[in-house]
């Protein structure tokens, strides 16, 4: 719970206001503890005066009757004789009354003023001459201080107490607000396009998730960056390619002198090149469609067996001109799916598996069903894949077998849009392969594809 930043501000709020008051309570304290102990010092030294006085100017049984009549007095007056005892005028009023020892009796009545102030004592001893001979007074204040001094000492501490407090808030303000400050100068950073940025940021809570998925989305957006320059680079380089040839063999054209025969094979060289850039414009467009997940899916039940069987039908002069035999093992399985985009998938792969296989070979095909999904497996005896390209092998322009590129043609981008096909009916493909030896495509699709 303290992780939240919610409960963070409220615990600092509380805590500066608590904190702040102790902090001006201190303060307040201390600076007018002087002047509270010398304020009850000097009011006190007055009045014991001023009973010394009306005991000098009058006899003591009319001063003694003039103390007993005071009804409002706010001392507590004792008066000592040599053998210890005295006489009280006044009402404690619950008041705390300062002991009195006979050394300080005895100290008094040698002609000394004393004098105690504290917290809890507010004493003060002076010699009482009558004429029945010297006496110890000791005077007890139990009023409170002066209401002027009470209202200062409250205005003084509630300004101490607003100090205190706001400087408080001021630092933990910045503590909390230091991630934020961090997460927007990082955002401006990666704005310029420079996504080496480093927050540290160890907080927990929600500043911490949000610091964590900043530096996810980070990454992503440094991955993404890289797939886009890669992009661009490889569509130069497959655009070029094509390009070059065209116009190479349409300048050797412009020669008179040029045999029909040649004449011919430049124009077919220019031809193919034209329809190589022209299917993979198709390629990538079909792909950037898919990736922007815009394409609808058409869902319709269908026997996934007998796709399989008609795909294989359709591509059969590519297979049959190099003796290449199928075996089959289809079970009959109705699926949920876009019928048009898997056929796709299984005319990709099927026409892969031809590519890199050898003369006179067999290409397995086989669909096996639980109860959730079907699984349809692709092997040919082809060159392999190295362990290395597999993991690249869906990437879009990647070409598993760069030494024979030339030979086996293709842009790269047949097994990209497969993926993004198998990726939106919810399903998985992986590769197993070994160099020399073969390849295996597996396609897991769920029998009910959801649209949600």
């Amino acid at each position: 719970m303290i992780k939240s930043i919610y409960t963070r501000v409220v615990l600092t709020y509380l805590g500066s206001v608590i904190g702040g008051t102790i902090i001006a309570l201190l303060v307040t304290t201390w600076v007018y503890f002087d002047q509270f102990n010398e304020n009850l010092k000097t009011n006190l030294l007055y009045f014991g005066q001023d009973i010394v006085r009306i005991y000098e100017l009058f006899p003591a049984s009319e001063a003694d009757t003039y103390l007993s009549g005071m009804k409002q007095l706010n001392y507590y007056i004792r008066i000592y004789e040599e053998t210890g005892q005295f006489k009280s005028y006044g009402t404690l009023n619950g008041s705390h009354l300062s002991t009195v020892t006979m050394e300080q009796v005895k100290e008094v009545l040698d002609g000394e003023v004393l004098q105690v102030t504290g917290v809890e004592t507010n004493l003060l001893g002076l010699l009482l001459k009558t004429e029945t001979g010297n006496k110890a007074m000791f005077v007890n204040a139990i009023a409170p201080p002066s209401a002027f001094f009470i209202i200062k000492w409250v205005l003084s501490f509630v300004t101490y107490s607003l100090i205190a407090g706001s400087l408080i808030i001021l630092v933990a303000a910045m503590f909390l607000v230091r991630p934020i400050k961090k997460l927007t100068k990082a955002t401006r950073q990666i704005a310029t396009g420079d996504f080496n940025v480093k927050l540290n940021i160890k907080q927990k809570g929600e500043l911490g998730t949000l610091a964590r998925s900043f530096e996810d989305m980070m990454f992503e957006l440094q991955q993404l960056e890289q797939m886009r320059r890669d992009f661009v680079s490889n569509v130069s380089h497959e655009v070029q390619s094509p390009l070059t040839s065209i116009s190479g063999y349409a300048k050797a054209l412009k020669q008179v002198n040029i045999a029909d025969h040649d004449r011919s094979r430049y124009l077919d060289i220019i031809i193919a090149e034209a329809e190589r850039m022209s299917k993979m414009s198709d390629s990538l467009l079909k792909l950037s469609l898919l990736e922007s997940q815009s394409q609808q899916l058409r869902m319709v039940t269908f026997g996934l067996d007998e796709q399989i069987r008609r795909v294989i039908v359709a591509i059969q002069p590519q297979w049959s001109a190099r003796n290449i035999r199928f075996e089959l093992n289809l079970k009959a399985v109705q699926l949920m799916a876009d019928y048009d985009l898997l056929n796709q998938v299984w005319t990709n792969i099927l026409r892969n598996s031809i590519k890199f296989s050898k003369d006179n070979s067999v290409i397995d095909v086989s669909i096996r069903q639980d109860i959730k999904n079907v699984t349809v497996r692709i092997s040919d005896t082809g060159i392999g894949i190295s362990p290395e390209d597999q993991k690249r092998i869906f990437e879009r322009f990647f070409k598993a077998d760069r030494s024979h590129s030339r030979k086996y043609g293709g842009s790269g981008m047949g097994l990209a849009i497969v993926k993004q096909i198998v990726s939106l009916h919810q399903g998985d493909i992986r590769v197993e392969s070994e160099p020399g030896q073969g390849t295996t495509l597996v396609v897991t699709l769920p029998i009910t594809t959801s649209t949600d």
